[in-house]
């Protein structure tokens, strides 16, 4: 562990939100939750963290949206508590601000990437020195997406999502037209329940029959490299349940799929966010404009992303 440096006070810490390329549920695991095989990619969509040294070994979070908690129950207040309480850091403490731009509940893992980017930013400002494969342990107690959300990029994701195999950086031009309910939000657990109900009698049990999964998904052509001229198939399995149910799923995947020159449209996560990947920035950037009106009348918030080859990254120190 560094000692600390007084003269650092204060860094900024960006946290970009994830989209799923690919979200296939093989079966249950021993431990009850689902054994998945996914791709996640990163996208420059992202919340903005401001961490500062207090002298009174408190952690506090405010945030420029009054619905959202501050509370302990904010991933990032228990990412800065498990950092505290592991490694018995009573004498330090961080006043942390959240500029929200992740929409909430919306299947892009923004309270992931906000917990990760606590992990990083107070390491940093703590000069602790943990290396990023510590800080990807304690991103596991957190929950299954944020170890994606330290490294980024392109991922295979395996298990309950924390394993982790990351492809080549993103050499790929795709981009995207990301839209979303505000007023709507879907549960995860409420998600993979429906599925379980609804589509277990299809669930694979060997482990040799994951084993068979995720080698396929690793020799898929479109991953390989990414892009590299063929389309990527699509696939989210709880879009089978959450789409049915879920109104304002059905109208963004209605609006993005009637978008010429779409390669693809899918739900990402659990929902209820969707997106349509585009050949390069410039054809999404185009198809954006001349829909924006339309997303608004729809009341959908809606955005245009590229993909991003990092996690959670340090923008400034003071």
């Amino acid at each position: 562990m560094k000692e600390l440096d007084s003269e650092m006070n204060s860094l900024v810490v960006i946290a970009p939100a994830k989209i799923n390329f690919h979200l296939e549920i093989l079966g249950l695991r021993d431990d009850g939750f689902h054994e998945l095989a996914m791709v996640m990619q990163a996208i420059d969509l992202a919340d903005r963290l401001m961490f500062r040294k207090n002298s009174e070994g408190k952690i506090t979070l405010s945030c420029d949206i009054k619905d959202l908690s501050t509370s302990d129950d904010n991933l990032i207040v228990r990412s800065a508590l498990l950092l505290k309480n592991c490694f018995q850091l009573k004498g330090l403490g961080a006043d942390i601000r959240l500029e929200k731009n992740i929409p909430i509940g919306a299947g892009l893992a923004g309270g992931s990437t906000d917990a990760a980017a606590t992990l990083v930013g107070l390491n940093e400002l703590w000069e602790l020195g943990l290396p990023i494969k510590e800080l990807e342990g304690l991103a596991c107690e957190l929950g299954s997406d944020v170890p994606f959300c330290l490294e980024g990029g392109t991922q295979l994701c395996f298990g309950r999502g924390e394993t982790l195999e990351p492809k080549s950086k993103a050499s790929s031009s795709m981009a995207l037209i990301l839209v979303k309910d505000p007023s709507a939000s879907v549960s995860t657990p409420w998600a993979y329940g429906r599925y379980r109900e609804k589509r277990c009698q299809q669930y694979l049990v060997k482990e040799s029959d994951f084993e068979s999964c995720r080698k396929s998904l690793r020799e898929a052509s479109w991953l390989n490299p990414l892009w590299g001229g063929c389309l990527p198939p699509l696939r989210n399995d709880l879009q089978q349940v959450v789409e049915p149910v879920t109104p304002s799923v059905q109208l963004a995947l209605k609006l993005l799929r009637d978008i010429p020159g779409n390669l693809g449209v899918a739900m990402s996560g659990s929902g209820p966010s969707c997106f349509a990947l585009f050949p390069d920035i410039a054809s999404a950037n185009s198809c954006y404009l001349q829909n924006k009106k339309l997303f608004e009348q729809a009341g959908l918030m809606s955005w245009c992303c590229e993909l991003r080859d990092e996690g959670v990254t340090i923008e400034t120190y003071q």
